[in-house]
């Protein structure tokens, strides 16, 4: 006996949107508490130490070409995925499996210079637990910067499992209930929307300030 979840397509007469888009934005808000804690902590840290012990983007080693080309390649992936769900509403299937897998591929792209910036910090023997030189005191910089910059990284690995799946599998859908898939990549397309903001948001924090 399969079981109908009430408004998945229509809106609900309450909240005003649907189950799905409810669902999303809730656990966006979550997401939202998590990384403004963690910008929260690296200001006040920062704020709190002198100058000489905590280092701009350019003197921890960081490369602001390469963030600068990575925030890009999220901006981009965000415009595919517009284009993905424009395409659906416009009744053109083809059309969304270019603009979505071009939007997994952008994904992976930013992934794979990420883990190339990473692989460098790494041959340079620079670790989450590594100090900042310069400083009387070891620094957290590095520590802020790997845990804000990877647990960003895992939220893009998520958001690209997801959309595969809708890809090759949750695209089915297409020939039965049009409409709930449509409203299902609106909701993947939230989510990833909220990812490439979070990134916008570390770039400058990181990389240049």
């Amino acid at each position: 006996m399969s079981v109908v979840i009430p408004y998945q397509v229509e809106p609900h007469p309450v909240t005003g949107v649907t189950s799905g888009k409810l669902g999303i934005w809730l656990f966006l808000a979550s997401e939202v508490m998590l990384f403004g804690a963690l910008f929260s902590s690296y200001v006040l840290l920062r704020v709190g130490a002198a100058v000489e012990n905590w280092p701009t983007g350019v003197e921890a080693g960081l490369n602001v070409p390469i963030g600068t080309a990575n925030t890009l390649v999220l901006i981009t992936s965000s415009i595919t995925m517009v284009m993905a769900w424009a395409s659906l509403k416009m009744d053109n299937l083809a059309a969304f499996r270019r603009y979505f897998g071009t939007t997994i591929a952008l994904g992976l792209v930013f992934l794979v210079v990420k883990a190339f910036e990473y692989s460098d910090k790494f041959g340079h023997h620079i670790f989450p637990a590594t100090g900042w030189p310069e400083a009387g005191d070891p620094s957290v910089f590095y520590g802020l910067y790997f845990t804000l910059t990877g647990l960003h990284a895992l939220h893009v690995i998520l958001g690209i499992l997801v959309n595969l799946w809708l890809l090759f599998f949750g695209v089915a859908l297409w020939k039965t209930d049009k409409e709930r898939l449509t409203g299902r990549i609106e909701i993947a397309g939230l989510y990833w929307h909220f990812v490439d903001l979070v990134w916008i948001f570390l770039f400058p924090t990181l990389y240049l300030l």
